[in-house]
This record gives C-alpha cells, structure tokens and sequence, in this order.
C-alpha cells in the first residue's frame, strides 16, 4: 500500500497537490503539461489564477505574468552579462544571437511592465558587464535604444525612472551608445520632462544629460541646443539636494570641454546658483557645486572673474579645514583654477586669508588634498617676487619641502614645480630654498622617480635654483647632481622633454658654478655642447699670476701623467671648435 502511494506520489488520503511528487502525481501515460517559457504571457497581463496562452492545460497559471515576466528579463540580463561568464567561440554569431533576443515587440514589453509585478531592471549589469571588441555597434544596431525610449512615456512612474536610468548607465558606459541616444532625439524629450516630472525622473534625466555629455564636445554641444541649459539651472533651484547635485555635475560636465561651453553655462545664470548651492548642509552638494565652479573657471580669465564677482572665494574659503577629504580636494581644485590666471585673482585668492590654513592640506593624511593643496600655492608663487616672498614669510616653502619628502609618484609635482617658481623670481628667493634644504629633496625626485616628466620638473628647478650666482651653484654642485643630470641628457631612452630640461639646467648651473671638484667628473664624458662650460669655469684664473689655466684633461697614453695643464691658447682653440660643433 505504502508502495502504491510513492508511486502515485501521494502521502496520505486527502492530499492533492500540496504532496505530489516530481511528476505531479501522474502516470507516463498522461504526462504533466510543460512550464510556461519565456515567450508566453497572461491573455490580461495581471497577476491571478489564469492559463498560460500557449498552454491552456498548464495548472501552474496562478502567476503566469509574473513568472514570464520575470525569465523574460532574466533572459535580457543574461545578454548583459553573458560575455563575463561565457568564452564566446570565434564561430558564435553574435549578431543573429542579439537580434533574436532583442526582437521582442515592444507592446510585450510594455504589457509585463504594465503588471502588478515586482519587475525591476538589473541596472548595476549594465555597468560592470564587458562586451566583446566592436560589439557595441550591434547593440545599436538591435535597437536597444528605441525599445527603451517608448518607456521613458510610460503612465508608471517607476517605469520611465528605470527607463531612463538604463539609458543613462547605457551611455555612460560608451560614447558610440551616447550617440545613439543624441540620434534618437531623446534629448528633447528628457529636458521636457524635467520641468514636470517628480524628483526622482529629474535625477534620473540629469544622469542621462550628464552621461551623454561627458565624452565629447560635440555630445555637449548637442546637448546645449537641445535647451537642456536652462532646464538644468531650473533645477538648481529645487527643493530636493539630489536634484540639485544632479543638475550641477550635469553642468559640470558640459563646462569641462572648452571655454564656448562654459560661457553657455555662464550665460544660463548657472554660477550664483552653484554659489548658492556650496551653502547649502549637505556634503554630497557643496563636492559637486564646487567641482562646477571649478570646471567654469579653469577656461578662461573672463570665465574665472566671472565666479569671483558671485562671491564665491570666501565661501570657498571657509570650507578649506572641513573635515571631508573630498570636499577639500574640490574647494582646492576651485581656488587653483581662480588663481592661475592673472596676478589679480591670485591676489584675490591671498587677501580670503587661506594662508595659513592651507599649508595645514600639506600634513593631510589623503594625497589628493596633499597634491591639490601643493598646485593652489604653485598658482599663487608662479606669478610674482611678491607673492612669493609672501608664501615664503607664511613658511610655505619649509611646508611644500616636507610634502615632497613624505610623498612618492605624481603627488610630489605641483610641490617641485612651485619650489622652481619661487626660486626662479630672485637671488633671495633661491636662497630662502637652498637654507629650507630644499635641494635634497629635488635630487631625491631625480634618483628614486620613474615617471620621465617628474624628473624633468625636479631637473628644471634645481636649474632655477643654481642660475643665479656662483653661491647659488655652488649649493647644487656639492650634491654630486651634475653627474646625474649629465647621464639623463645622455641616455637615449629619455623623453625629449627630460633631455631638453637636463641641458638647460646644466647650462644654467655650469655657467655660475666655480666648484672644480665637482666639474672633473664631468670631463670624460660631456659632450662637446656641455664640455665648452666646463671648460669655460677652468679657464677663469685661480690666482694673481694667471699665467697658467687649472685646466686637467685626461691624457690617453698610460705612459704619460694622467693630467696635463693647457695654455691660454689651447684653450681658446678648444673652446673654439666646441662652438663650432654645438
């Protein structure tokens, strides 16, 4: 008996179909009908105890929709991550493949959406999954973009947030995907919709104009005269922070490209509002708005006048010592860009009192803020003696010094490069560097970087250093940095640029340096565009008698003394052909 129940998969009297087995209770020769596939749906698209269409028998219809709605979009994730998880054979036709996955009708689509179902779009696939080379012309050419855009109507809410949400992780992703929405003449259609749609749609249609805007002057452009411009500052002044932070990393974005772009944005009435916005408690905000303003001023002097006269320095100002590490890095990014450009800024930026809490950004523990920090003070010292000797009074250079030494990589660039700046301006101010010990450092940066443009920073102020007078050079030629400088000139596998900024600073050093011990090294391998400076530093008389050159060459016979005194004249018939050479 017992056996005649686990054939016929029941437990117990009375048990229907909560107890059956695997086959549902029925004999081989009345089989269970299939599941619903993917391709079938509800004849009304709601959940409830209906059939399946293509299968009127099927007993498993009490969440047919769901059910298909659910393998439907578990079959469209598949493709998204389908190259992550599967080696693709060379033989695998890739387009027939989408297409067919792809070629679902829209109305079907919009019916599952239509649903009480719980159906959501895996939308953080779209930007982790990887496509194979040249894949994504295939992924425009199925149309992917205009089955999504009929949703971006949907009477659901939720569905033309997911819809526009697709896009924008679509287009971000790639510029070829932000061009099939800019062809699609989607654009328009979101900067209606963000005047009247709820906040949530609004973020969403910000991350859309941001995505596509991002790639490329001609997206941004695209983007300008579609009107978004005007939309975008509207929604500066919402109620919502995130609406507001997703309007200005859109503007943002479109700024960055060039001067013509960020002028459109001035033009918009986008900078007192982002003024306005670096204001306002939230962190997340006052990072985007700051970065904005940021983005406006680095075009341009106009440009950077234009956010001064908002007022924004002294907001900018204040937020220097705020605790979050990114926030400090926009505010300094911002106040580097306003300075660069012209002595007045620089000095607008110096009278907002950021001296001498910004040196404290040179102790932070996030080298960000250590690199930013370092390029505010290199755009403030690059334009004059004065503001300068300001920073060096403010101890800037001891500050800048001690970054360079406890950084390593890119970081240590804006440092080097403001300690040539300072040095570069007089003889006093290459002092104050040589007494800060600002040398070691610089020869440190030669010896342990790798980056050739690192090196030719560090090469380039030890040359500002060492130009001015004899004590100056005899400051860097006691270092033993010649003969580093020397053998970075002459190695083929340096830049062109790192060569270039070797030769003149052992130009600048050798034509003040009247150290001879630290010229000798240099005699047997300068070349001759080198070795007339050189010799030009032995020729000048050591004594009252100056009868005699201290002049040594190597003499290459082993059986002579290895070093001979030269007269004047040879002198001059040496130095004379090594101008004819160079």
């Amino acid at each position: 008996m017992s056996e005649r129940r686990v054939l016929q998969g029941r437990t117990g009297p009375g048990r229907r179909g909560r107890d059956r087995g695997r086959d549902g209770g029925r004999s081989a020769a009345h089989p269970a009908p299939p599941r619903c596939r993917p391709q079938c749906w509800s004849s009304t698209g709601a959940p409830g105890r209906t059939s399946c269409r293509r299968w009127p028998s099927c007993r498993r219809g009490r969440r047919t929709s769901g059910r298909c709605g659910t393998q439907l979009f578990s079959t469209y994730e598949k493709l998204l991550c389908f190259s992550n998880s599967v080696q693709v054979p060379t033989s695998f036709q890739w387009n027939t493949w989408i297409s067919y996955k792809l070629s679902l009708p829209g109305r079907i689509i919009k019916k599952i959406f239509m649903s009480k179902v719980d159906v959501k779009f895996r939308i953080n696939d779209l930007k982790s999954f990887r496509l194979p080379r040249g894949l994504f012309s295939s992924w425009c050419n199925t149309g992917i973009i205009s089955l999504l855009r009929p949703l971006l109507l949907d009477v659901v809410p939720t569905i033309q947030q997911t819809a526009a949400l697709a896009l924008g992780r679509l287009a971000y992703f790639n510029d070829d995907l932000a061009e099939a929405v800019v062809k699609e003449d989607i654009l328009p259609q979101l900067v209606c919709s963000l005047s009247e749609q709820n906040r949530f749609y609004k973020k969403a249609a910000a991350f859309v104009l941001r995505a596509v805007g991002k790639h490329s002057p001609q997206l941004a452009h695209a983007i300008v005269e579609c009107g978004a411009l005007e939309a975008l500052v509207i929604c500066l002044e919402d109620f919502d922070p995130g609406v507001k932070e997703g309007a200005a990393w859109a503007l943002g974005y479109i700024a960055q490209h060039n001067s013509e772009l960020s002028q459109a944005v001035v033009d918009a009435g986008a900078v007192p509002l982002l003024v306005l916005c670096i204001q306002e408690p939230e962190i997340a905000l006052k990072r985007i708005a700051a970065s904005t303003l940021s983005d406006i001023s680095k075009h341009s002097p106009e440009l950077a006048q234009t956010v001064v006269d908002a007022g924004a320095i002294a907001y900018l100002a204040q937020m220097i010592l705020n605790p979050d590490a990114k926030l400090k890095c926009q505010v300094l990014s911002a106040l580097s860009q306003i300075a660069k450009h012209s002595v007045d800024l620089a000095e607008l930026v110096v009278e907002a009192e950021i001296f001498p809490v910004v040196l404290t950004c040179l102790k932070d523990s996030d080298e960000y803020v250590k690199k930013n920090g370092a390029t505010l003070i290199r755009e403030i010292a690059k334009h004059s003696p004065e503001l300068s000797q300001f920073i060096v009074n403010a101890g800037g250079v001891a500050a800048v010094i001690d970054c360079i030494g406890s950084c390593k990589g890119t970081v240590r660039l804006p440092g080097i490069m403001m300690l040539g700046y300072v040095a570069a301006h007089s003889e006093n101010l290459s002092m104050a560097v040589i007494v800060s010990k600002g040398i070691p450092p610089l020869c440190t940066c030669l010896l342990e970087e790798h980056e050739d443009h690192i090196k030719a920073a560090a090469a380039w102020a030890l040359g500002q250093i060492g130009r001015h007078t004899p004590e100056h050079a005899h400051a860097v030629a006691v270092t033993n940095v010649l003969a580093t400088l020397l053998s970075m000139y002459m190695d083929t596998r340096s830049s062109e640029d790192l060569q270039l900024k070797t030769k003149r600073a052992l130009k600048n050093i050798l034509q003040k340096c009247t150290y001879l011990p630290a010229l000798e090294p240099l005699l047997h391998d300068a070349p001759p565009n080198i070795m007339k400076y050189i010799v030009g530093q032995f020729s000048k008389p050591c004594g009252p008698a100056d009868c005699m050159l201290s002049l040594s060459i190597a003499w290459p016979s082993p059986h002579l003394p290895l070093f001979r005194p030269l007269d004047r004249a040879a002198y001059w018939h040496y130095s004379g052909s090594a101008e004819c050479i160079v």
